[in-house]
């Protein structure tokens, strides 16, 4: 029987990784709607499932994670970053984008992607494999006002993969995917459970098959 840890020599010790991402006491609803109430977690690297019944807050904690929705109280930090005293040095280490959003459909995904890359590395091999495993290649150069539900979609999916951002927010990244991009989605979120420092938050009904979860956020049903 090996010695509790304690008593080996400390360099044989593992180090425990940090959170990427720290909530504390989180609240946010509507006068007479209470929906985020005290809530707190941390988010390790790796795949964590945000969970929750229609109408629970699932993509109101993400725009509130996001940075885009201010919430009512609380505070939140990236790598020790907190978004109230630095929001966007926060912002810059994080990927999202609300899956309904018409900011960028006067854009094309090629201009997209370039504009990501100012903000947040992106890796040019990672992105040039998910716009091939995606279909994305026919719609490079199309103003994404012109793509479908599904392939606009796609766009977010590809620049969300490929950045090195700290933290991912994924809101139901499998609607109005194609069965063949869902097995593909499904690989790069296989391959994110392992990463060592990169924390994905993925909101959806149920875990994903195949990917292994390194938390759980229930915001009931």
């Amino acid at each position: 029987m090996f010695p509790p840890c304690s008593r080996l020599p400390i360099k044989h010790c593992a180090t425990p990784t940090p959170p990427a991402l720290e909530v504390k006491g989180l609240s946010f609803g509507y006068p007479g709607h209470p929906l985020i109430t005290d809530l707190s977690f941390s988010l390790s690297p790796g795949v964590t499932l945000l969970r929750g019944g229609d109408g629970r807050g699932k993509s109101t904690l993400l725009r509130l994670l996001g940075g885009v929705q201010p919430a009512q109280q609380g505070l939140l930090s990236i790598h020790g970053v907190g978004l109230q005293d630095q929001p966007q040095a926060y912002r810059q280490q994080l990927c999202w984008i609300d899956a309904r959003s018409e900011d960028f459909d006067q854009i094309t995904a090629t201009a997209y992607f370039a504009l990501r890359g100012k903000h947040a590395a992106l890796d040019g091999s990672a992105l040039a494999e998910l716009v091939d495993g995606l279909g994305l290649a026919p719609h490079l150069d199309k103003p994404l006002y012109m793509l479908s539900t599904g392939s606009k979609r796609k766009v977010w999916l590809a620049a969300a993969f490929a950045s090195g951002a700290a933290v991912m927010l994924l809101d139901d990244p499998f609607a109005a995917l194609d069965k063949a991009s869902i097995n593909f989605v499904l690989s790069r979120l296989q391959a994110a459970a392992d990463h060592p420092t990169r924390a994905c938050l993925l909101a959806h009904h149920e875990a994903p098959a195949g990917v292994r979860l390194a938390g759980l956020v229930d915001l009931g049903d």
